[in-house]
């Protein structure tokens, strides 16, 4: 079958749809690899899940997405970050971190020493950490569903898993303690297996740093792809402005295996590709950043890690950047916990976040000052986006046929995107790993193609 458009599409060798930190990593690749490239994004900025915005009217910026990254063994986004002359500011992690149990009782913990556990659950807890250590060394990421009991841990939730460890008490909160951090979901929304896989497998300047590799045109901001059309002859690429369409060797698709329903794929895609589209779904994780004119919570000792059992905020973190001046502490709201305060007007959800901030800090005897600013950001908001920080797979998706098809490059298209990282899923250095290997699929496919 070959292909026609009547709108006189621009010719390119690659089109890459979503320009977040995978789609670009991607990009410049190809590009360097001596193709042409036209990276389509439906938003009007790059950097998809990172985004950096002023602090205050004082100084610095903060990151009201992805913003962690560390040296030990994210070597990708590490590189770029010494590639680009990124200054990295080492986590804080000294002081006294705040405990807020489900009664809103606050205790204070020295850094390090975990979450509190009653004394008669702390060995069951153990054997639980213990069991999800030994399925994690054992599992292989390529292949999560080929392990002896992936079958038993994808036929449950997370919270199932934990529950039958620790019971009906502590098993759902210890289980929500994992989920909602890194997944922004609750644990009864999440398969376990998918969960082991996660954990074995481990901001917006990088993307812009990334796009400024690429020649000035060749990313198009506002240009939603509505169709990908495969024919023998190539791929056509159709967006949502009817004048502006391409015509393209290969693409690579980087937007969430979630949103794939919302591009016609003609022929439609496979089965299982098709079914993976619609048994993956986005996490809810929101930020409220309080930022201030000095780092008061330093000065009295304390960490600024927040951990709250109750209430819209679930943990924070200490995200001063002393040299610029930027004092904050950035907490995240997560889960269903996020889903919830999500529903408030944007006055409310700013007072009942600061009431909570304010109330757990006057547990202990300390009055916080009032923030030169606050900042909300709620992802599961932004439009092509949807939430984050990447799809989570319901029980049964794994060990199917569409949980072996994450990476399969169906004709022309290939799919690249943090979840299908083998490493590192979720995070940056996930996300620039898979628009690698996306790109090395592109490059090895023209090769092949020029010696045919």
């Amino acid at each position: 079958m070959t292909i026609t458009n009547s709108h006189n599409p621009e010719k390119v060798d690659v089109v890459v749809v979503g320009a977040g930190l995978s789609g670009l990593r991607a990009a410049v690749d190809v590009h360097e690899a001596g193709h042409s490239v036209i990276v389509l994004e439906a938003g009007d900025r790059v950097g998809g899940k990172t985004l950096s915005v002023d602090a205050s009217h004082l100084e610095g910026k903060v990151d009201l997405g992805a913003a962690w990254l560390n040296d030990t063994n994210q070597s990708e986004i590490y590189k770029l970050a010494q590639e680009f002359g990124f200054d990295l500011i080492e986590q804080r992690a000294t002081g006294y971190n705040l405990h807020q149990d489900s009664t809103s009782n606050v205790t204070k913990i020295k850094h390090g020493t975990g979450m509190p556990v009653p004394p008669d659950a702390a060995d069951i807890v153990q054997k639980l950490l213990e069991k999800l250590n030994k399925w994690v060394d054992e599992i292989d990421p390529e292949n999560p569903s080929a392990h002896p009991e992936a079958e038993m841990l994808d036929s449950m939730t997370f919270n199932e898993l934990s529950v039958k460890f620790l019971g009906p008490e502590l098993g759902p909160a210890v289980a929500d303690s994992a989920t909602s951090p890194l997944l922004g979901v609750g644990p009864d929304e999440v398969s376990a297996l998918f969960m082991v896989d996660y954990i074995r497998s481990g901001n917006q300047t990088f993307s812009v740093r990334l796009a400024a590799k690429l020649p000035e045109t060749a990313v198009r901001l506002r240009s939603p792809v509505k169709t990908i059309k495969q024919g023998s002859d190539g791929v056509l690429i159709e967006t949502a402005n009817p004048n502006q369409n391409f015509r393209a060797e290969r693409v690579i698709v980087s937007v969430p295996t979630c949103l794939y329903p919302s591009i016609n794929f003609e022929p439609p895609l496979p089965e299982s590709k098709k079914t993976l589209g619609e048994s993956t779904a986005l996490g809810c994780t929101s930020k409220a950043i309080f930022v201030f004119d000095k780092p008061w919570w330093r000065d009295a000792g304390f960490s600024g890690i927040i951990e709250c059992e109750t209430g819209p905020i679930h943990f924070s973190r200490d995200t001063c950047s002393p040299e610029d001046g930027q004092y904050s502490i950035t907490c995240f709201v997560v889960g269903d916990r996020g889903r919830d305060w999500s529903k408030w007007s944007y006055a409310e959800k700013r007072r009942i976040v600061l009431e909570q901030f304010n109330g757990v800090f006057s547990g202990v005897g300390v009055k916080a000052p009032e923030p030169v600013n606050i900042i909300l950001q709620e992802w599961i908001k932004q439009p092509w986006i949807w939430g984050c920080p990447s799809p989570v797979m319901i029980p049964g998706t794994l060990t199917s046929d569409s949980g072996k098809v994450l990476r399969e490059v169906v004709g022309r298209v290939h799919f690249v995107g943090t979840e299908t990282s083998l490493v590192w899923k979720g995070y940056m250095d996930g996300a620039v790993r898979s628009g690698i290997r996306g790109a090395e699929e592109v490059i090895r496919a023209f090769k092949r193609e020029s010696t045919e």
